[in-house]
């Protein structure tokens, strides 16, 4: 235990006193503005990578399957290869296994996981390595039929960007977190002009927190990726949709139920990927070779059906007008579900969102017989939109996502009411997404549940002990040794009052015996010894968080807790006390009580009852 006294900082005042902090809803600073700038200049790069790694794509794409060079994006199904086009997705994967092992192993998976660590255990850092890797393995595994999006590796790239950017800045951690995101932003942006799903993606899943020094700064970046992409002509919106379905009480259902299916989609396509993960770890090879059993099975897939390879925006486009049947829906679940499962889960590099949204589209296209009659693609755009929410646990993200793509506003209601459905089912069947599960399999655990901070809204006058006991400043440090020394002393540290019982200090076992060795009088009074040093306090109106930060910058236990009018001791407060902060939060989560009740009887009115606690499943917090 430390001495508290013997500190020199002077006594800490409180909320109501002058020189203390302002509090208010936020924390946020006006450097927030330069942040603000920075993440300008991180926007336009991040639309240019997107751009770039879209060229990129194209470029892979017709080299590998028709031998030229150009960068739009062709007709797998028309490729001269014939049989042979099974063996691209195999040569594009023994590449990215090469450029693993010997480039980074941190250009394998689906990007988001990886942004996630470098936020979370890296201080945000991101190395020049992966940020050219990154795009140049996507390119390829996609340009060579890999079933993935592009919206990951620019995740993964565009936060890059926002990291190299920042490590060349005097930042602090946070702020390079942001501008980490901001570029993460900024690409998904460029990718499919979405700037309020981006912002939203940043908030759910990426930020860990909700405050102003990071929200705008993203947000500046999104907005200037969104204007350059306008301005260079790009589609906006990218799939657009004008349908819809009227709104009723079975409506509501029948979304409810979409999104109900959606989600178990969701499960079954988060555990194909892991128990592919788990196969691939058995195997007794290195993990260079991986991906080129997946290639191998991406390979037969495209025999089976060419619509299941790349990124596959026609089909998306396509299912949002309704030119796809159920029967040929199906098969296209089937096979872009099982090839991109085994692909991401041989590790191989590649994004999820436009996987999802084919495969809940198909999902949507193949039950819209046995549902009502509504606008073509409603069903799809419904279920794409749900199977993408539930899986990445981002629903809000997924219902603007869909209605920036579209451009369409009016079917707002139904694809929240899917996305919550979904992301219901999702959480209470699944422990982790398909993005937090990858984490967790490093060692890590994340928390995606954001909450106000109980020890900013708990004071120190309700936690505080208010029966304290003391010592006189008349006392003796021989009789101060005695009282701590004696067996029926039930705690080891005391106050020391003076004059008007005002707190002269803390006087605990290791204070005494530094007195002592010191030389020490054993007659010398503690209010003499006390007297040459202020007392640390702490007052009832302040904040179990500014007590806390305190605390630690004064290693001390415990502290004092006087009146602001007239400076008496009013409590005491230990770590101890701190620590019923959480114990608090948790009993009202936990313990359920009935504060009202009514009793009926015949020719009399209502009667409230006396309130009852139900403590059947928290006993020890009751």
């Amino acid at each position: 235990m430390s001495r508290t006294v013997n500190t020199t900082d002077a006594p800490e005042s409180s909320p109501g006193a002058a020189g203390v902090r302002h509090l208010g809803d936020f924390r946020t600073s006006p450097r927030v503005l330069l942040i603000a700038a920075i993440a300008v200049v991180v926007g336009v790069a991040g639309l240019l990578c997107g751009v770039v790694l879209l060229k990129l794509i194209g470029l892979a794409t017709n080299l590998a399957y028709f031998g030229r060079v150009a960068t739009t994006m062709p007709d797998l199904a028309r490729s001269p290869l014939g049989v042979f086009a099974v063996l691209v997705p195999v040569a594009g994967a023994f590449v990215i296994g090469l450029m693993a092992r010997y480039g980074s192993d941190r250009i394998r998976g689906h990007g988001i996981p990886e942004a996630l660590e470098a936020i979370l255990l890296g201080r945000s850092r991101i190395s020049l390595k992966v940020a050219i890797l990154k795009p140049l393995s996507s390119a390829i595994s996609i340009g060579t039929g890999g079933p993935f999006g592009a919206e990951g590796p620019i995740i993964m790239t565009g936060g890059a960007v926002g990291s190299l950017l920042a490590q060349l800045l005097p930042v602090t951690d946070t702020e390079r977190k942001t501008l980490l995101v901001a570029g993460a932003a900024a690409g998904m942006t460029a990718v499919f002009g979405t700037p309020i799903a981006a912002v939203l993606l940043a908030v759910e899943l990426l930020l860990f927190e909700w405050s102003p020094r990071s929200f705008i700064p993203v947000a500046a970046a999104a907005i200037t990726a969104e204007v350059g992409r306008n301005a260079l002509g790009m589609p906006n919106p990218l799939f657009p949709f004008t349908g819809g379905m009227p709104v009723s009480v079975i409506a509501v259902l029948l979304w409810c139920l979409v999104g109900l299916g959606a989600g178990l989609l969701s499960g079954l396509l988060t555990r194909l990927v892991y128990a592919c993960e788990d196969f691939f770890e058995k195997l007794p090879i290195h993990w260079m070779w991986w991906p080129v059993f997946g290639g191998a099975v991406v390979g037969v897939g495209g025999l089976i059906d060419p619509r299941a390879l790349g990124v596959g925006y026609p089909e998306i486009g396509l299912m949002l007008h309704g030119g796809i049947l159920p029967a040929s829906a199906l098969l296209l679940l089937t096979v872009k579900g099982v090839i991109w499962g085994v692909a991401l889960g041989s590790g191989t590099s590649g994004g999820v969102l436009a996987p999802l949204l084919i495969i809940g589209g198909a999902l949507g296209a193949a039950a819209a017989p046995l549902l009502p009659a509504a606008s073509p693609g409603f069903w799809p755009l419904l279920a794409m939109c749900a199977t993408m929410g539930g899986t990445m646990r981002s629903p809000l993200t997924a219902t603007f996502f869909a209605v920036e793509l579209t451009g369409n506003t009016h079917v707002l209601l139904p694809l929240i009411a899917a996305c919550a459905t979904a992301h219901l089912v999702t959480v209470l069947l699944m422990r982790r997404s398909i993005l937090t599960e990858k984490v967790a399999r490093r060692g890590h655990h994340l928390e995606r549940e954001y909450r106000v901070d109980p020890f900013t809204i708990t004071k120190v006058a309700d936690i505080m002990v208010t029966e304290v006991e003391t010592l006189p400043a008349t006392m003796t440090l021989h009789q101060a040794a005695a009282v701590l020394t004696n067996p029926a002393t039930r705690h080891p540290s005391f106050p020391v009052l003076g004059e008007a019982g005002r707190p002269l200090g803390i006087v605990d076992p290791p204070l005494v015996l530094a007195w002592r060795r010191t030389g020490e009088h054993r007659h010398t009074t503690l209010g003499e010894l006390l007297a040459r040093h202020r007392p640390s306090l702490a007052y009832p109106d302040e904040y179990a968080d500014v007590l806390a930060e305190r605390m630690m910058r004064l290693n001390t236990a415990h502290l004092p807790v006087v009146s602001h009018e007239d400076g008496r001791l009013v409590g005491y407060v230990s770590w101890r006390d701190l620590m019923t902060v959480r114990a608090h939060a948790r009993r009202q989560e936990e313990a359920r009580a009935v504060f009202y009740r009514m009793r009926w009887r015949p020719g009399m009115s209502a009667q409230p009852i006396r309130a009852r606690t139900d403590c059947a499943n928290s006993k020890d917090l009751c």
